[in-house]
């Protein structure tokens, strides 16, 4: 299966886009290469790209200006789409960062693209709904899983969503999504490894 091929995949999958709508499209993707630790998309920057993952991991993270720590919000890997969901959607200055944190691979399209997407095609008006819905979603998620999940139940969740992130970055960044300190999720893999 080609990149193109895995990408008309993945819309189908998340939107059901057909054939016809997909091909609207092809000409307008275009391939990036990220080193470990480059930016996809930097704070106060508009992001005018969405990206389809083919290989790697990136993470959303701020910084708290008074402690200058770092905190992850979300990571993305392959097969899922990268962006900053309410910089994109809104084509605002985004609060955050989204870093490369291994060597990675996207296929990318321009706001400009999207939005003749928008203007030409009922099924590309549709995925840009299902993107604004998944923005939501996800950060009602991540709200609501600090206000009603424990840590373990947090981990097990992202182990779910993300199973090869544990082999590809260091468990620090994991104890930061998480929202607990390091000796914490040594605990909690340590249980796991129990049952």
């Amino acid at each position: 299966m080609t990149e193109i091929d895995l990408l008309g995949y993945a819309l189908n999958q998340f939107a059901g886009m057909d054939e016809e709508a997909f091909a609207l499209s092809i000409p307008y993707w275009q391939k990036k290469h990220y080193r470990k630790g480059e930016f996809y998309n930097e704070y106060k920057n508009v992001c005018k790209h969405l990206g389809f993952i083919l290989d790697g991991v990136f993470r959303t993270y701020y910084v708290n200006e008074e402690t200058a720590e770092e905190k992850n919000v979300f990571f993305f890997t392959q097969n899922q789409i990268v962006v900053s969901y309410k910089s994109f959607v809104n084509q605002t200055p985004c609060n955050y960062y989204t870093e490369s944190m291994v060597d990675s691979t996207i296929l990318y399209i321009h706001i400009n693209h999207i939005n003749q997407l928008y203007a030409q095609s009922q099924p590309w008006e549709h995925f840009g709904r299902l993107v604004a819905e998944r923005a939501f979603n996800l950060a009602m998620d991540r709200a609501e899983d600090f206000l009603f999940k424990t840590p373990e139940q947090r981990y097990l969740e992202l182990i779910e969503q993300h199973p090869d992130l544990y082999n590809a970055i260091p468990l620090y960044h994991i104890s930061s999504y998480l929202g607990i300190q390091g000796p914490s999720l040594s605990r909690i893999r340590k249980r796991m490894v129990g049952r």
